[in-house]
């Protein structure tokens, strides 16, 4: 391998997706930048981490000893669930509920199927114990747990070998942890080589079902987990020694490996919230904060609202029908996608997706055993993806691609070029109602923000997608394939705490602020810990409020500080409350009464991330090449295709056009221009809207 300057400080970002694994890295000192991809390997999604790392770090030319951080996003806990590959977890439980997992919040997965059953517990019924302890509702010991039934516990356990993990779960554990640590010391000394989760570790808040389903979730992966991280972090010790390596978590931010390794439940949603972080970051660069996202790539598509560069924020997730609670960004997935398959119904209407070809087989245009169609081959079809992908790397057959997809217009009647941009069409559907979700149901109108999209397949659909939603403006960032790898070379450590309380919003406040006090310290405590390196901290502080007598509340977020956070003036917190409601429903009542009942405390710990500097690009703006392409079924128009890296700063282009990168295609309809800002971002406007 070659070496790099021996001066050199690069950090890496490594995005594992469906199809690709993506890397980014930047040199701290200088800002230069080089990018990878390769295909992802599902059975074991570290051998294209590792060999991809190598891969860049030998035509970048970096030494090992120059990487200084290693972030990481990972699908592993993700795919565990989906597939529920994961541990034998034996759950302990209070006396008399045993059985709330399966209960839940008693509603239907799909309210008009009546065949549908929810999906069963990750524990079995056979494998939840009882114990006869009670903790009450403010927190007193109301039957304190005995040494004689954690003894029949353990003797319980023990007769079940295949158990990898326990699952301690007691009721009102959040207000009074007692009972939970002790079963968990004595489990663990009776148990080293067996993984226990305690809910009031995990996540110390009310609602004992969601608090329940997120400690056995927990459990559940941490086998699988812990190989994967102890695999990878041995690996790299060999490939980048001086690297301190950082795991990417659902709600935005960085963790350590070993704290991954505690709470994997955390990485459940990894890579998407990292492209989120990035498409904030990119935004900023255009001075363009209000952003919805498009993270379109092979198997499925994430969409996040950004609202004055902050990512939206949800603290209640089903994950394949598995309910976690945890703060985490709020990402609407769909499962469309390059390589998602259409395919016609029995009711004979087209479908496209969920299923998806995936990286194996992959589109039958990758020429890689892919047969069905999918929506990579009918962009084929219609010419809007370039003959060659990553850099060359990759070809693309274009009549593999027609012998997918002719089989369809065979059966419907009509010419492969309509079905493919029916194909389109079909999956453009899809990607606009998640975007409503995220949007329109919530009190944004779409119209007020900029699309963005990235992923290998984003800037395919933008245009399309934004004219639906009467959206006027689209970024493209510098390299949309790549910006979940790039958005976590620019994020920080993170940790999050919580505590549930019920208290008014009125003149007394002081139970507020003493729990503030407490997870100010516990914060405090943690910065101390993992955060010796941070460039500066500070601490934000989000309270979960509604009217009284509701069942549900929302979150109220309040500016971040330097110092210790502290409560507002009452005024000013009832006038945040209205605000966030008003944005939600529609309406407010300023008289009726509010109350507290989650206090949540984020710290951050920025770290050093040096500042991207893009190539400065010279020279005439000509299209390499042309090519028929179809916008609509009347006929195809002829369409220059520019290759992105000669487009400077200033460039203006009119549509129709084909910009073509290493990481990704953009198609320019002919209502649209696109504008090259000195960001090196792209903007695309649209006329007549």
């Amino acid at each position: 391998m070659n070496s790099s300057d021996s001066t050199e400080k690069w950090l890496v970002g490594v995005d594992v997706g469906g199809t690709f694994t993506d890397f980014y890295a930047r040199e701290l000192s200088t800002g230069k930048a080089h990018i990878h991809k390769r295909p992802s390997t599902p059975k074991d999604p570290s051998q294209a981490v590792l060999l991809g790392l190598r891969e860049l770090m030998d035509r970048a030319k970096i030494s090992p000893e120059a990487v200084t951080r290693f972030a990481h996003g990972t699908t592993v806990a993700t795919n565990a669930l989906l597939q529920r590959k994961g541990a034998d977890v034996a759950v302990v439980t209070t006396k008399g509920f045993r059985d709330l997992l399966e209960i839940g919040r008693q509603v239907r997965p799909s309210i008009y199927d009546l065949q549908l059953d929810a999906p069963q517990p990750l524990a079995s019924r056979d494998l939840r114990f009882e114990v006869d302890e009670r903790i009450g509702p403010d927190g007193q010991v109301i039957r304190a747990l005995r040494d004689e039934d954690i003894a029949t516990l353990i003797e319980q356990i023990a007769a079940r070998p295949e158990v990898e993990g326990i699952a301690v779960c007691l009721l009102f554990s959040y207000l009074n942890p007692t009972h939970e640590a002790q079963l968990a010391q004595r489990l663990r000394e009776a148990f080293p080589d067996r993984f226990v989760s305690v809910s009031s570790e995990i996540q110390p808040e009310f609602r004992e079902y969601e608090r329940f389903s997120t400690a056995l979730i927990n459990c559940f992966l941490q086998p699988e987990v812990s190989r994967y991280m102890d695999r990878l972090k041995r690996e790299l010790s060999s490939i980048a020694p001086n690297a301190a390596v950082g795991i990417f978590q659902s709600s935005g931010g960085l963790m350590s490996v070993d704290r991954a390794t505690l709470f994997p439940v955390r990485t459940a949603l990894s890579g998407p919230a990292a492209g989120a972080v990035g498409a904030a970051g990119a935004g900023e660069k255009s001075d363009i904060l209000n952003v919805i996202t498009l993270d379109m790539g092979g198997t499925s598509t994430d969409v996040c609202l950004i609202r004055d560069g902050q990512t939206a924020l949800s603290s209640v997730r089903d994950i394949s029908g598995f309910r976690i609670r945890l703060p985490m960004v709020d990402i609407n997935t769909v499962g469309a996608g390059g390589g998602s398959i259409a395919q016609l119904g029995p009711d004979g209407l087209m479908k496209v997706g969920p299923e998806s070809a995936g990286a194996v087989p992959g589109p039958a245009c990758y020429n890689k055993g892919g047969e069905l169609p999918t929506v990579s081959d009918a962009n084929v079809i219609l010419n809007r993806l370039p003959e060659n992908l990553t850099g060359g790397d990759m070809k693309i057959d274009r009549n593999l691609a027609i012998k997918a997809v002719q089989p369809l217009a065979d059966k419907l009647g009509i010419s492969i070029e309509k079905v493919a941009l029916g194909i389109i069409g079909i999956v453009n559907s899809n990607m606009v109602r998640a975007i409503r979700a995220v949007s329109v149901e919530k009190g944004h109108d779409p119209r007020a923000f900029t699309l963005m999209p990235y992923g290998g397949a984003g800037g395919l659909h933008a245009a399309d997608i934004a004219l639906s939603l009467g959206m006027k403006r689209v970024l493209i960032p510098q390299s949309p394939g790549i910006l979940c790898a790039e958005g976590l070379v620019i994020s920080d450590l993170q940790e999050d705490f919580v505590a549930s309380l019920h208290f008014p919003v009125d003149g007394d406040m002081q139970a507020g602020a003493d729990v503030i006090q407490e997870l100010t310290q516990e914060a405090k405590q943690w910065l101390a810990k993992e955060a010796d390196n941070a460039v500066d901290t500070h601490m934000a502080l989000t309270l979960d409020m509604r009217y009284v007598g509701q069942n549900y509340e929302l979150a109220v977020e309040l500016p971040p500080t330097n110092g210790t956070p502290q409560l507002p003036p009452l005024d000013a917190l009832k006038d945040a409350f209205f605000e966030t409601y008003r944005r939600n429903y529609g309406h407010c009542d300023t008289e009726a009464p509010i109350e507290i009942v989650n206090v949540r405390l984020r710290a951050v710990a920025r770290l050093t991330q040096g500042a991207s500097q893009a190539a400065a690009i010279q020279g005439k703006v000509e299209p390499f090449a042309s090519q028929d392409v179809w916008f609509d079924e009347d006929a195809p128009q002829e369409t220059p295709m520019y290759d992105r890296a000669t487009l400077p700063a200033g460039t203006v282009i009119e549509g129709p056009a084909i910009i073509t990168q290493f990481d990704a295609t953009t198609v320019v309809p002919p209502n649209a221009q696109i504008t090259v800002d000195g960001a090196m971002n792209m903007i695309m406007e649209f006329q007549n809207v």
